[in-house]
């Protein structure tokens, strides 16, 4: 093991093990070096490292100190590896996002009052008429995300926003293709609403795992191609 991976482990134990809570400053590079071994060089990137993963924050002029360790904010930072995985791969995203977006929709339709309902309603309706891509991607994303922040998990809400990051991103360029897929999603979109209008969680999950696995379809589909 280098010094640096040392460095990095050692860190990571004390957050892990309660030696370092949420809100502590961080002991200072001299007592960390003597503690785990290591340089002050290995220190240093170890920590820059685990700030950038949310783990740690460095505050100029104070030190550095453990974040709040909220898991919405690190399951946030997934975003920025998922965002470099190549487009081959993000079928794998969506077999995973397949049930947990049907978990969403499930909680979301036992949980979910009237003015969250409507706004997500309404949005359905959006997503329909709309006819420009970007702006349709942006308002799918919403209403997804919309779903699980009314499921009331922000864990979840920022894992799948992490996992969509990616699928938002591959585009059908058949234009029939695209086509008949905004038909099956807008009716997927207006499927998973009647779910949660109508209190289901089972409807609301079913609708919501059908509606992923038909994304999954046309995204085999055209890597077939």
């Amino acid at each position: 093991m280098s010094a640096l991976e040392t460095a990095l482990h050692g860190l990571r134990a004390l957050v892990a093990d309660g030696s370092l809570r949420p809100g502590d400053k961080l002991p200072s590079e001299g007592e960390l070096c003597e503690q785990l071994g290591v340089s002050r060089g290995s220190v240093r990137e170890a920590i820059r490292m685990l700030a950038a993963l949310g783990v740690l924050e460095t505050r100029h002029g104070s030190g550095s100190y453990v974040t709040a360790l909220r898991p919405a904010d690190l399951i946030q930072v997934l975003s920025l590896t998922v965002d470099v995985l190549p487009l081959d791969a993000i079928l794998e995203l969506v077999e995973i996002r397949r049930p947990l977006e049907a978990h969403a929709a499930a909680a979301a339709a036992a949980r979910a009052d009237a003015a969250a309902l409507a706004e997500l309603e309404a949005l359905v309706e959006r997503i329909a008429a709309c006819t420009e891509h970007e702006e349709e991607s942006r308002l799918d994303h919403e209403f997804h995300l919309g779903i699980a922040a009314v499921a009331g998990n922000e864990a979840l809400t920022s894992l799948l926003g992490a996992l969509r990051s990616r699928t938002r991103q591959y585009r059908i360029l058949d234009p029939d293709d695209a086509v008949q897929l905004k038909v099956l999603s807008d009716a997927g979109h207006r499927a998973i609403v009647r779910g949660l209008i109508a209190r289901d969680p089972a409807e609301a999950s079913a609708a919501a795992a059908a509606h992923v696995a038909q994304t999954e379809y046309w995204l085999r589909k055209q890597m077939a191609e």
